[in-house]
C-alpha cells in the first residue's frame, strides 16, 4: 500500500513540474476560391495557453485583405457574420473549420496554387504574434484535405 501511495505522490510531483501549455496554432490550411477572383478561406486550430487571450487578426502577404467570419444558420438560411475578435480561453482549443469560424482571404495572389504553402500571421490582443504555414488546397477539397 505504501508503494502505491508513494508512486502516486511521485507521479503528481512530476506532473506539477511539466511546462504549462503554450498558446499555439496548428492544422492551418487554405481552400482557394471556386472562381478566380473569389475569396479563399483559411482554417486552423488555436490552442489556448495558460492565460486567456483574444485573437484580433489573421493575415497573409499573399492576400490584399483578410477578415475573420463565422457561418451561422438561422431558420434554414446560412449567412456569414464578420468577427472583430475571437476570445481564446486558457487551455482551450478554438477551431476555425468549414461551416463555422474561418478567415476570408480577399484578392489572393493568382500565382498561389494547390499544394503551395502560405504563411499566416496570427495577432493577439496581448501583442503576441504567431507565424504558421498553411497548406493550400483546391476549391471543393473536403475538410481535412
Amino acid at each position: 500500500m505504501r508503494i502505491v501511495f508513494g508512486l502516486g505522490v511521485a507521479a503528481m510531483a512530476l506532473a506539477s513540474c511539466s511546462k504549462p501549455k503554450e498558446l499555439s496554432v496548428d492544422g492551418a490550411w487554405v481552400r482557394l476560391g471556386a472562381v478566380t477572383g473569389r475569396p479563399a478561406a483559411a482554417y486552423f486550430t488555436v490552442h489556448g495557453g495558460p492565460t486567456p487571450t483574444t485573437l484580433i487578426s489573421v493575415t497573409t502577404d499573399v492576400a490584399i485583405k483578410s477578415e475573420m467570419h463565422e457561418t451561422m444558420a438561422k431558420n434554414g438560411v446560412t449567412s456569414m457574420t464578420p468577427l472583430a475578435r475571437v476570445d481564446i480561453p486558457a487551455n482551450t482549443d478554438v477551431a476555425f473549420a468549414p461551416g463555422g469560424r474561418h478567415v476570408m482571404l480577399f484578392d489572393m495572389n493568382s500565382g498561389i496554387k494547390p499544394a503551395d504553402r502560405v504563411m499566416l500571421t496570427f495577432a493577439f490582443a496581448d501583442g503576441t504574434r504567431i507565424l504558421n504555414n498553411a497548406t493550400v488546397v483546391a476549391a471543393g477539397t473536403p475538410a481535412g484535405k
